[in-house]
Protein backbone atom coordinates (compact mmCIF):
# COMPACT_ATOMS: atom_id res chain seq x y z
CA UNK A 1 0.00 0.00 0.00
CA UNK A 2 1.54 3.48 -0.96
CA UNK A 3 0.87 5.63 1.79
CA UNK A 4 2.15 9.14 2.34
CA UNK A 5 5.68 9.34 3.84
CA UNK A 6 7.15 12.12 5.70
CA UNK A 7 10.86 13.05 6.22
CA UNK A 8 12.47 15.14 9.26
CA UNK A 9 15.89 16.95 8.37
CA UNK A 10 17.40 18.45 11.29
CA UNK A 11 20.64 20.90 10.33
CA UNK A 12 22.50 22.98 12.41
CA UNK A 13 23.51 26.38 10.41
CA UNK A 14 27.58 27.62 11.18
CA UNK A 15 27.60 30.92 12.84
CA UNK A 16 27.43 33.72 10.24
CA UNK A 17 25.82 31.76 7.72
CA UNK A 18 22.44 31.83 8.72
CA UNK A 19 21.03 34.67 5.79
CA UNK A 20 22.24 32.46 3.25
CA UNK A 21 20.98 29.27 4.49
CA UNK A 22 17.67 30.81 4.81
CA UNK A 23 17.86 32.34 0.72
CA UNK A 24 19.13 28.78 -0.04
CA UNK A 25 16.35 27.28 1.43
CA UNK A 26 13.85 29.33 0.32
CA UNK A 27 15.15 29.33 -3.19
CA UNK A 28 15.61 25.01 -3.03
CA UNK A 29 11.93 25.02 -1.41
CA UNK A 30 10.81 26.85 -4.11
CA UNK A 31 11.95 24.91 -6.98
CA UNK A 32 11.74 21.29 -5.11
CA UNK A 33 7.93 21.42 -4.89
CA UNK A 34 7.56 20.99 -8.57
CA UNK A 35 8.94 17.95 -8.30
CA UNK A 36 6.89 14.51 -8.85
CA UNK A 37 4.99 13.60 -5.61
CA UNK A 38 5.78 16.68 -3.18
CA UNK A 39 3.09 16.90 -0.81
CA UNK A 40 4.47 19.57 1.14
CA UNK A 41 7.34 20.95 2.96
CA UNK A 42 6.83 22.95 6.58
CA UNK A 43 10.18 24.86 8.04
CA UNK A 44 10.98 25.17 11.99
CA UNK A 45 12.83 28.05 12.30
CA UNK A 46 15.38 28.49 15.44
CA UNK A 47 13.57 31.30 17.70
CA UNK A 48 14.67 34.67 17.78
CA UNK A 49 17.10 35.79 20.14
CA UNK A 50 17.53 31.59 21.65
CA UNK A 51 21.00 31.67 20.48
CA UNK A 52 19.63 28.24 18.39
CA UNK A 53 20.91 27.83 14.77
CA UNK A 54 19.38 24.26 14.21
CA UNK A 55 16.33 24.45 11.45
CA UNK A 56 13.85 21.27 11.25
CA UNK A 57 12.45 20.61 8.04
CA UNK A 58 9.65 18.28 7.54
CA UNK A 59 8.94 16.85 4.12
CA UNK A 60 5.80 15.39 2.90
CA UNK A 61 5.98 12.99 -0.21
CA UNK A 62 3.12 10.84 -1.49
CA UNK A 63 5.09 7.43 -1.65
CA UNK A 64 8.59 5.93 -1.36
CA UNK A 65 8.91 6.39 -4.94
CA UNK A 66 8.82 9.87 -4.75
CA UNK A 67 11.03 10.01 -1.80
CA UNK A 68 13.60 7.98 -3.66
CA UNK A 69 13.06 10.08 -6.92
CA UNK A 70 13.69 13.35 -5.10
CA UNK A 71 16.65 12.06 -3.05
CA UNK A 72 18.24 11.51 -6.34
CA UNK A 73 16.64 14.48 -8.43
CA UNK A 74 19.45 17.31 -9.70
CA UNK A 75 17.40 20.09 -7.10
CA UNK A 76 18.11 17.57 -4.38
CA UNK A 77 21.73 17.13 -4.78
CA UNK A 78 22.55 20.72 -5.65
CA UNK A 79 20.55 21.91 -2.57
CA UNK A 80 22.92 18.78 -0.27
CA UNK A 81 25.85 20.33 -1.77
CA UNK A 82 25.14 23.95 -0.71
CA UNK A 83 23.56 23.34 2.79
CA UNK A 84 27.03 21.31 3.31
CA UNK A 85 28.89 24.35 2.79
CA UNK A 86 26.46 26.11 5.23
CA UNK A 87 25.29 23.69 8.00
CA UNK A 88 27.62 22.07 10.63
CA UNK A 89 27.77 18.03 9.18
CA UNK A 90 25.23 16.63 7.07
CA UNK A 91 22.43 16.89 9.11
CA UNK A 92 20.11 14.07 10.76
CA UNK A 93 17.78 12.88 8.69
CA UNK A 94 14.78 10.85 9.88
CA UNK A 95 11.36 9.13 8.23
CA UNK A 96 8.41 9.93 10.45
CA UNK A 97 5.61 7.59 11.28
CA UNK A 98 2.49 9.28 12.50
CA UNK A 99 2.19 8.88 16.15
CA UNK A 100 4.84 6.22 16.39
CA UNK A 101 7.54 8.79 16.14
CA UNK A 102 6.69 9.81 19.68
CA UNK A 103 7.00 6.52 20.96
CA UNK A 104 11.09 5.60 19.69
CA UNK A 105 14.30 6.54 21.53
CA UNK A 106 17.00 8.89 19.55
CA UNK A 107 19.41 6.43 18.00
CA UNK A 108 16.30 3.32 17.58
CA UNK A 109 15.04 2.36 13.90
CA UNK A 110 11.22 3.22 14.47
CA UNK A 111 8.80 0.38 14.58
CA UNK A 112 5.00 -0.41 14.93
CA UNK A 113 4.01 -0.73 18.17
CA UNK A 114 0.74 -1.95 19.43
CA UNK A 115 -1.95 1.29 19.40
CA UNK A 116 -3.57 0.57 22.51
CA UNK A 117 -0.12 0.88 24.70
CA UNK A 118 0.48 4.52 21.91
CA UNK A 119 -3.48 5.51 23.37
CA UNK A 120 -2.23 4.58 27.64
CA UNK A 121 1.04 6.41 27.09
CA UNK A 122 -0.77 9.49 24.59
CA UNK A 123 -3.09 9.60 27.51
CA UNK A 124 -0.56 9.85 30.44
CA UNK A 125 1.36 12.54 28.21
CA UNK A 126 -1.70 14.58 27.21
CA UNK A 127 -3.85 14.84 30.30
CA UNK A 128 -1.34 16.61 32.68
CA UNK A 129 0.18 18.98 29.81
CA UNK A 130 -3.78 20.28 28.97
CA UNK A 131 -4.17 20.70 33.09
CA UNK A 132 -0.89 22.86 33.49
CA UNK A 133 -1.83 24.72 30.63
CA UNK A 134 -5.14 25.20 31.25
CA UNK A 135 -3.94 26.64 34.58
CA UNK A 136 -0.73 28.55 33.50
CA UNK A 137 -1.46 29.77 29.85
CA UNK A 138 -5.22 29.23 30.03
CA UNK A 139 -5.86 31.75 32.07
CA UNK A 140 -3.26 34.44 30.49
CA UNK A 141 -5.60 33.71 26.95
CA UNK A 142 -8.52 33.46 28.32
CA UNK A 143 -10.23 36.61 27.09
CA UNK A 144 -8.57 36.16 23.74
CA UNK A 145 -10.37 35.90 20.41
CA UNK A 146 -12.02 31.85 20.38
CA UNK A 147 -9.87 30.77 17.35
CA UNK A 148 -6.71 32.29 18.23
CA UNK A 149 -7.12 31.52 22.05
CA UNK A 150 -6.83 27.40 20.46
CA UNK A 151 -4.57 28.03 18.11
CA UNK A 152 -2.13 29.26 20.74
CA UNK A 153 -3.07 27.03 23.41
CA UNK A 154 -3.33 23.71 21.03
CA UNK A 155 0.07 24.76 19.72
CA UNK A 156 1.82 24.73 23.03
CA UNK A 157 0.25 21.72 23.82
CA UNK A 158 1.85 20.25 20.68
CA UNK A 159 5.20 21.34 21.00
CA UNK A 160 5.08 19.96 24.60
CA UNK A 161 4.40 17.02 24.05
CA UNK A 162 6.48 16.66 20.98
CA UNK A 163 9.76 17.71 22.35
CA UNK A 164 9.53 17.36 26.56
CA UNK A 165 6.80 15.46 27.44
CA UNK A 166 6.52 12.03 24.91
CA UNK A 167 10.40 12.27 24.93
CA UNK A 168 10.54 11.74 28.97
CA UNK A 169 7.06 9.08 28.50
CA UNK A 170 8.90 7.44 25.85
CA UNK A 171 12.05 6.52 28.16
CA UNK A 172 10.08 5.95 31.41
CA UNK A 173 8.05 3.26 29.88
CA UNK A 174 10.42 1.90 27.19
CA UNK A 175 10.40 -1.30 28.01
CA UNK A 176 6.59 -1.72 28.56
CA UNK A 177 5.97 -0.14 25.63
CA UNK A 178 8.30 -2.40 23.19
CA UNK A 179 6.97 -5.79 24.73
CA UNK A 180 4.50 -7.44 22.40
Amino acid sequence: MNEPIHVAIIRTVKPGCEAAFEQALHEFVRRSLSLSGQMGVDIIRPAPGGGSRQYGIIRKFADRTALAEFRTSPEYLEWNQIALDLTEGSGKVEELCGLESWFTLPGQPLRPLPQWKMAIATYLGVVPVIMFLSLTLGRLIQNWNFILNNIVFNAFVVALLTWVVMPLITRALHGWLQTK
